[in-house]
């Protein structure tokens, strides 16, 4: 038999397929959270609140709150551990927030992408630049993972271990921080966790659509 579809609107139509999955796992995902919201057990619930009430990030409107329960019978490790990737992931998510609308304004940086005369402004937007018929390249993609992986180990660390709490990067750099008072500190602390949270929901929000 001969294939009458073209090649590029069978790669279109392979990519649409595609994003419909992950849009329908993103949704799963999304669904299937609401079930935290049902009732739990009452004593772990009670001793997790008592545990760490008090902590950053439990603030109003909803106070502690741990629907699907992670933090039950959890020591202070695992809390301190939990807490580091709330930051890391809100900060992320930050980012590919900013940097989602940023580019899909319309702005992108001036010049090519490669030698082969490829300018960044003739990429897609969005989860479409990585994965579909006009995507970046596989060594592209290559390095930009590569320069994710030097972040992540050089610099988006505790270097010098001198930390004051987690997710405390400054690495010997103060910025001021040291001659602000613990009250304002706590609500510095306090705002980029909200942000962070609020991200995290936007770009989840921005991948669906």
């Amino acid at each position: 038999k001969v294939n009458l579809v073209p090649r590029s609107l069978s790669r279109r139509i392979q990519f649409q397929q595609q994003s419909i999955k992950m849009k329908s796992v993103i949704i799963a995902a999304i669904i299937g959270s609401a079930a935290a919201f049902a009732p739990a057990q009452t004593g772990k619930v009670a001793t997790s609140i008592n545990a760490f009430e008090g902590e950053l990030g439990a603030q109003a409107p909803l106070g502690f709150f741990d629907p699907l329960g992670l933090l039950d019978d959890a020591d202070q490790e695992r809390f301190d551990r939990l807490r580091y990737v709330e930051i890391k992931h809100g900060r992320i998510s930050q980012l590919a927030f900013v940097g989602n609308l940023f580019t899909r304004a319309g702005n992108h940086l001036p010049g090519d992408i490669n030698y082969e005369g490829q300018s960044f402004a003739s990429f897609p937007n969005g989860l479409a630049a990585i994965n579909g018929p006009d995507s970046i390249s596989s060594s592209g993609l290559l390095q930009i993972f590569a320069f994710i992986a030097f972040l992540e180990i050089r610099v988006m660390t505790d270097v010098t271990g001198d930390s004051e709490f987690r997710g405390d990067f400054r690495n010997g750099f103060d910025f001021g921080w040291d001659k602000q008072t613990e009250e304002w500190k706590m609500q510095k602390r306090a705002v980029e966790l909200n942000q962070g949270r609020a991200a995290m929901m936007g770009i989840l929000g921005l991948m669906v659509h």
